[in-house]
């Protein structure tokens, strides 16, 4: 089970950057990171960066999830 609450301050963060965060959890744990009109392209930490953040705050193993990156993103 993956630990939500943990979720709260990168949730909070990607807001103020403009953007959107869906995670769904089953056999594997599914992030997807989506862009509003508002976006800061810059703003956004490469997915290389980003999982590991999902790691510790999901407390989920890295290779678990799958990380969804807007279009145009480096994934």
């Amino acid at each position: 089970m993956i630990d939500l609450e943990g979720l709260a301050g990168i949730r909070t963060s990607l807001e103020a950057d403009g953007y959107e965060i869906d995670v769904t959890e089953g056999e594997r744990v599914e992030v997807v990171i989506s862009a509003t009109p508002d976006a800061c392209a810059e703003c956004l930490v490469p997915a290389s960066v980003m999982v590991p953040i999902l790691e510790h705050a999901l407390k989920v193993p890295g290779d678990r999830i799958d990380l969804t990156y807007p279009e145009g993103h480096e994934t």
